[in-house]
């Protein structure tokens, strides 16, 4: 399928809120929520599935999100909801982590296809290798399916760690396939990289440091093994987005000038020149802009060239990864954005290539990159269910308001009874005012707590009045304009930031959040998302707009008290689920591998139960059959001294030990 490419007032949300599950539309906000027409195509764009979905999501015209999963026989689609069916039946309660098998093989061939056609298109005689870091996903089932996808292709493995350099030499099929060996290598890192070569991996050590080359070549004599050697450059491109401060001369990794240049004189004197086959670079995990790509890669040429004039071999030519992921669908140099497709990205990189060797007469390299993010970032969903509602309505006024008043009260209701569209920000700053200085006389003992709450309901009842007028105003204020998300509502979701989104909560990584059903209505609320955390970091509040702008509230509907409202996370694939900690002991969800058949049969290939509480726990260092026995000992002191009965203690006894076994999230 083809790719697609707060304002926040702290003097007017301290307001405490009102927790309920549901709750009725208040009547000075009728007139949004009764809409007379709402259609699938406009979730479509509300929610930007177009922009984002990268032709793998859509809406059905039932309103649920479906998921368009290549097949041998074609495209074939699947509501969402079909999928949770599944996962109920199976005992599987929220929240899951959905893994989608189908668009790792499909992205996998995407990648590949678009180099090879570059390299036909353009007449380059090199060719192009595929190379997945563990380190984006190092889950075991993933991994396994990038080797079982990639093995027509050649597609390789990077390891940064010894534990993943044993999952590449255990997952790859063997004889020719390549392992790439990044980051800082001890003696027995690289002895199990030179065992591998002995079993016929292609296994490249990139050299970090010079005492590392150093090592490498001890080593590789002490086997009698002949190595795979490659130098990481220090770049001086600088890219866009995230990574720019550690990108150029503050990179964090790669060898200078002046290293690279001992580190050739080092081989020469080794005799050892021969086995320097790579030469490898990253700027990058997502860089936005397709010119930072060109240049870093033309900067690259240089030293490429160079050192082929020195007496190096090479033929290797490891562009690291940097492919990014267009998350908001913005299509820009945004740091959640990219302005380039695949097919620009592959033409791009393979004709810069080709301009630099070919004016030098040098034959052109195999490529390699190592485009982790862009691979898997599609495949996953963290799908949850919304446990309660916060909403920041006023309560029904009386009907009459007592006759002593003071003078910040009858400014209140003075506003109140004279909100008007051409005094709007007036009416706003009025009742600001009025409002703080009930609370400061609230404070000094002036008022009393039902003095206070009368101020506090009726500034807020003065604010939806105003919300509700803005849209009709031509040229609203910024202040004006933040006014419906100042008043939105908190939805609380059965999940951790901190557990299964760290980067939303690191770095502010915008992910697509929409809901998974009642699409074909009109989404009448607006809201932030909170975790369960208790966590004022645990919330969602970065949201992809229509306009592919961030947004601080996300569109949603009412919730119903007989059904579960179901919300899903998009895109997350790539490091959510190895980053994550234990922030509340919140452990692992459920994670559930699906692959669409070619009739269009879910098929449910693996079922990973979420940590329990006792496996969190021994995480964090706790040896649960102590706790047991201290919890045992408690209870039994409390039956001596007569606080609880025997059977009361049994009771007890048995919730402690069946609550250890229980999953770590809300369960119904």
């Amino acid at each position: 399928m083809p790719e697609s490419t707060s304002r926040t007032d702290p003097a007017v949300t301290s307001k405490p809120a009102r927790i309920s599950g549901t709750r009725k539309p208040p009547a000075n906000r009728a007139d949004k929520t009764s809409a007379p027409q709402w259609s699938v195509s406009d979730s479509v764009n509300l929610y930007g599935v177009d922009r984002w979905g990268h032709g793998y999501f859509g809406i059905s015209e039932k309103g649920n999100v479906v998921v368009h999963a290549p097949t041998h026989s074609g495209v074939i689609s699947v509501e969402l909801t079909e999928i949770i069916d599944g996962l109920q039946q199976r005992g599987l309660t929220m929240p899951v982590m959905l893994r989608l098998e189908n668009l790792v093989h499909d992205r996998i061939k995407k990648l590949n296809h678009a180099f090879r056609r570059a390299i036909d298109e353009s007449g380059f005689t090199g060719t192009y290798r595929g190379i997945f870091p563990v380190k984006v996903n190092q889950q075991s089932h993933v991994v396994e399916e990038i080797a079982r996808a990639g093995k027509p292709f050649g597609h390789g493995l990077e390891a940064g760690s010894k534990a993943e350099l044993l999952i590449a030499i255990s997952t790859l099929p063997g004889k020719d396939s390549t392992i790439i060996c990044n980051g800082f290598k001890d003696e027995e890192f690289i002895d199990l990289g030179l065992q591998a070569i002995r079993l016929g991996f292609q296994c490249f050590f990139v050299a970090e440091s010079l005492a590392e080359l150093d090592l490498i070549i001890q080593r590789s004599r002490h086997w009698n093994i002949e190595p795979f050697i490659g130098l990481r450059l220090k770049l001086s491109t600088k890219v866009d987005g995230y990574w720019s401060g550690d990108s150029g001369d503050r990179s964090l990794f790669g060898l200078k000038s002046t290293e690279l240049i001992r580190a050739v004189d080092l081989l020469r004197e080794e005799n050892m020149l021969d086995r320097l086959m790579m030469l490898h670079y990253h700027l990058g995990s997502q860089i936005p802009n397709i010119r930072n790509i060109r240049d870093g890669v033309a900067e690259a040429c240089r030293f490429y060239l160079d050192l082929a004039s020195e007496g190096a071999p090479l033929g290797y030519f490891n562009l690291g990864g940097g492919l990014a992921v267009d998350y908001d669908g913005n299509g820009s140099t945004d740091v959640h954005s990219r302005n380039y497709d695949l097919d620009e990205y592959c033409i791009d990189i393979v004709e810069t290539i080709m301009a630099s060797f070919d004016r030098h007469g040098v034959g052109h390299p195999e490529i390699l990159t190592e485009s982790g993010r862009w691979t898997v970032a599609p495949m996953s969903i963290l799908m949850f269910n919304v446990l309660h509602v916060a909403d920041f309505e006023p309560d029904p006024l009386p009907e009459e308001f007592p006759a002593e008043q003071s003078a910040a009260m009858e400014g209140l209701i003075y506003t109140l009874n004279n909100v008007e569209p051409r005094r709007l920000q007036e009416n706003y700053n009025d009742a600001v005012y009025n409002r703080d200085k009930m609370r400061d006389a609230f404070r000094a003992g002036e008022i009393n707590l039902r003095e206070l709450a009368l101020a506090e309901n009726i500034c807020l009842t003065i604010l939806h009045r105003i919300a509700d007028i803005v849209p009709t105003l031509s040229r609203p204020s910024r202040e004006l304009m933040g006014m419906c998300d100042l008043l939105s509502d908190i939805y609380y979701g059965n999940f951790s930031v901190f557990q299964s989104l760290p980067d939303a909560w690191a770095i502010g990584q915008v992910f697509p959040v929409m809901p998974l059903h009642r699409l074909n209505e009109m989404p009448d609320r607006r809201a932030i998302v909170a975790d369960l955390t208790c966590d004022c970091d645990g919330k969602l509040d970065k949201f992809t707009g229509p306009d592919g702008e961030v947004s601080p509230t996300l569109r949603v509907h009412q919730v119903k008290p007989d059904e579960d409202y179901l919300l899903g996370v998009f895109l997350v694939g790539a490091y959510q689920e190895t980053l994550g900690d234990l922030h509340n002991l919140f452990g692992d969800t459920h994670v559930v591998s699906v692959r669409i058949d070619d009739d269009g049969q879910i098929e449910f290939v693996r079922e990973l139960q979420g940590d329990s509480i006792e496996n969190v726990l021994s995480y964090v260092e706790y040896q649960t059959q102590d706790l047991y026995q201290k919890f045992h000992s408690n209870a039994e002191r409390a039956v001596r001294d007569g606080r609880i009965t025997v059977a009361q203690r049994q009771q007890m006894i048995k919730m402690f030990r069946d609550s250890l076994s229980g999953y770590t999230y809300f369960e119904r």
